[in-house]
């Protein structure tokens, strides 16, 4: 296989090499205060210009997409939640060429940037909360999408789901795919957890599976530093929408992206088209045996993806927030808890000592009396407003007991895991103070009266 080029990566070392004088952004002047300055450049002649890329940046991309294989694989420096805001955008352009409404069918289990999205570009939202929906998951089969999509007369500008979800469950879909190509809608994916699923042995991307519009986290699975992130556009999206892709994520981006992100991306292609797929086959198995390992102990876990362990440690005797404390103390920082569950993301570079420190530090523990309680059921209040509305709304925080019958203006959430538990626009009811009690919520944000 030849080797992925790294032609940004390429110019800016030839660039600190070459000992310039830099009269140009950044203040820094490549001084070390951290050790990283020298390779932190901006748009100097032959770095190119993100989201208008013609040159090393323009390369890089069409590596990257090629490595997954899409019709169009944009750079974020900024996160999944500038390639979210981006798809949204491209998702009402297309509808308006295609005469489908504004409306976005959105799985309940949104990412809090999806509802600044909403607001900024102003679209109404249904939301699809079956049976079995959570705080964190929100299980939308086929024949549910079939049914809500049935009741709009005109198709919708396009169907969100996120998958995988924080815990790791995934989505069907291929199947959720073809129910929305059926109905001559989009489907968009908020794939920020699996960036990774392109190069398993079967292949479970979202671009794999006939998704329309993704975005990817690749610092969440992938070795890229923190802001790394893709946008990809499949071969089923018009290319005229397809067209319009930067001037999406220029219209929501800075216009100083970080080198050393882009950089990161650059670097990672290199990776992915070299032994990534390997080193992601042996990681599989041995996050199994863990797996396995868990479970023999008395463990239950949860969610479908193969480098991701959800532990909902109840049925063991202890809180997720219980275990992350035990965790801690042995220098393991897991990536997510609460009350319900204990999140951990293993990628190659996670070292076999920490699988082993892992393994050993909660196999240690003795099983104690299951834990009975039970989250509360996710409200579902009526929407009073808009999300625009109450975001551009005069507002007021107050403590969570003197909030009910009160408009939500802000969402009320921390992140991890971004995912908020009443929708701004929301009238708060009691069931919704519950929750908010639950998850350790004291104060929230509502429209002053």
């Amino acid at each position: 296989m030849k080797p992925t080029r790294t032609p940004l990566c390429d110019f800016v070392r030839a660039y600190v090499d070459a000992r310039p004088h830099r009269l140009h952004m950044p203040g820094h002047k490549g001084l070390p205060l951290l050790g990283c300055e020298a390779y932190d450049i901006t748009e100097i002649d032959g770095a190119d210009i993100l989201y208008h890329a013609d040159g090393v940046i323009a390369e890089s991309q069409e590596n990257a997409r090629a490595l997954f294989g899409t019709q169009k694989t944009l750079y974020s420096a900024e996160g999944s939640s500038l390639s979210i805001r981006a798809m949204l955008y491209l998702a009402q352009l297309d509808a308006r060429s295609c005469g489908r409404t504004s409306t976005v069918l959105a799985a309940r289990n949104v990412h809090k940037v999806f509802l600044s999205a909403a607001a900024l570009l102003d679209f109404p939202v249904a939301w699809l909360c079956p049976e079995g929906t959570s705080l964190l998951s929100c299980p939308i089969t086929p024949d549910v999408l079939d049914a809500a999509l049935r009741a709009h007369s005109t198709p919708p500008a396009a169907v969100y789901v996120t998958s995988p979800d924080y815990l790791g469950h995934i989505q069907d879909i291929a199947a959720l795919a073809h129910v929305c190509h059926r109905h001559g809608t989009l489907l968009l994916v908020d794939n920020a957890h699996g960036a990774y699923l392109h190069f398993l042995d079967t292949p479970a991307h979202p671009m794999d599976l006939l998704a329309d519009l993704c975005c990817d986290s690749a610092h969440k699975t992938l070795p890229a530093l923190t802001g790394a992130a893709y946008l990809h556009l499949a071969h089923t999206l018009s290319h005229e929408t397809a067209a319009q892709a930067e001037a999406a994520m220029a219209l929501f981006a800075s216009t100083s992206p970080s080198y050393l992100i882009l950089q990161s991306l650059d670097a990672l292609n290199a990776y992915l088209g070299s032994t990534f797929r390997d080193d992601l086959r042996v990681l599989c198995k041995k996050t199994h045996a863990v797996r396995r390992t868990l479970t023999a102990h008395g463990y239950s876990l949860c969610g479908d993806e193969p480098c991701k362990l959800t532990i909902a440690p109840k049925s063991f005797g202890y809180t997720g927030d219980a275990l992350a404390a035990i965790l801690k103390k042995d220098r393991i920082i897991p990536e997510f808890s609460d009350p319900d569950h204990l999140v951990l993301m293993i990628t190659p570079q996670t070292s076999d000592d920490t699988l082993k420190a892992l393994t050993n530090t909660l196999c240690r523990l003795p099983r104690r009396a299951a834990i009975d309680t039970q989250p509360p059921v996710l409200p579902r209040p009526a929407t009073h407003t808009t999300p625009r509305t109450a975001l551009m709304s005069p507002a007021e925080s107050v403590p969570i007991e003197e909030c009910i019958g009160r408009i939500l203006a802000q969402p009320t959430v921390g992140c991890p895991p971004a995912i908020p538990i009443a929708v701004t626009g929301e009238r708060i009811t009691e069931e919704t103070v519950e929750a908010f009690r639950y998850w350790g919520i004291t104060h929230v944000s509502v429209v002053c009266s």
